[in-house]
């Protein structure tokens, strides 16, 4: 049995399609929070039941008792760990949703793999965000990260130490992933390019924070999925099992070249309103890919016009 935690979510709606469509057997589970819109949360879903293949259980994974009752640990192979509240800004917020979605989540599914006799990995989903607020570049995996911009990064370390330990005490192989900024079609409405696409496409201005010169690594969600399905046959052999990698493009670009991105792809004009940064922001991301270019030929294949053009064209279709 494979299981896919955050199935109704943007990364894990594409790595469960990617896995159903090689034949795999899926069990997805989602809470479907009201973060963003439940409404695309459930249209993803409903691509997902196409398949056969496919079964969908709606629980917190932090409530006792789901994680057994969606993927009963006697049959439980793999494990892709994808749920997490997600968004820097909003954990200002709520700083108790990222407590419990996302350590005390995954200490669940740690505790989960802990006991499934025949689980062969357990890949789960960290973030650049780890690497906190820095001006150099490109960033590693052996790089310090001690010192978070958010309490989001803040959870999604702390993840990676439970992990390490675990790895440690239990032998439970894994695998981390430390995502920089996905993106593309069936996205998240709270991240920049959705959000500034939809705003160019009605006509209304757009506001950039750090006066649009705050720089990101997108990376096109077809280059993720296709490595997460990679990753899921080669658990790490070294003591303990576990190993990080950055999943990211290693080719930052400004939040202004995005704009002129979304530009070009509608055929519109921004109107542009600069703005200083917002708490929680960080300078750049940046990653070095070349560990899991080494480990299992990561290589990135999309830039950021053509990725934006590929999400531009689904958005208009919806």
């Amino acid at each position: 049995m494979l299981l896919v935690t955050g199935a109704a979510g943007f990364i894990g709606f594409h790595a469960a399609r990617r896995l159903l469509e090689s034949g795999a057997e899926v069990v997805g589970l989602d809470s479907v929070n009201a973060y963003y819109d439940v409404g695309l949360k459930r249209a993803r879903l409903g691509e997902l039941a196409r398949f056969a293949n496919f079964r969908f259980v709606e629980g917190d994974i932090a409530e006792p008792g789901v994680l057994e009752a969606a993927a009963p640990r006697d049959a439980l192979e793999v494990i892709v760990h994808l749920a997490a509240q997600a968004g820097v800004r909003h954990s200002i917020e709520a700083p108790f949703a990222y407590e419990r979605a996302n350590v005390a989540g995954h200490l669940a599914v740690l505790e989960h793999a802990r006991h499934a006799p025949h689980l062969k990995h357990l890949v789960y989903a960290s973030s650049s965000s780890v690497y906190g607020d820095r001006t150099n570049g490109p960033f590693r995996e052996d790089d310090r990260c001690d010192a978070p911009a958010s309490l989001y990064a803040a959870t999604k370390r702390a993840c990676e130490l439970m992990s390490e330990t675990y790895a440690r005490l239990y032998g439970i192989p894994q695998t981390g992933l430390r995502f920089f900024t996905v993106y593309g079609p069936w996205g998240r409405p709270d991240m920049a390019y959705f959000s500034f696409t939809d705003k160019i496409l009605r006509g209304e201005p757009v506001t950039l924070f750090g006066d649009g010169k705050l720089s990101r690594d997108f990376t096109y969600i077809d280059d993720v999925s296709a490595a997460i399905e990679t990753i899921i046959g080669r658990p790490p052999a070294a003591a303990p099992p576990h190993a990080l990698y950055n999943l990211g493009n290693s080719h930052p670009n400004t939040v202004l070249e995005l704009v002129a991105a979304i530009e070009k792809a509608t055929g519109r004009t921004a109107e542009r309103i600069l703005a200083p940064p917002q708490p929680g922001d960080v300078t750049v991301t940046f990653a070095d890919h070349s560990r899991a270019t080494a480990a299992f030929g990561f290589a990135p294949k999309t830039g950021i016009e053509e990725g934006i053009a590929r999400f531009v064209d689904w958005r208009t279709q919806r």
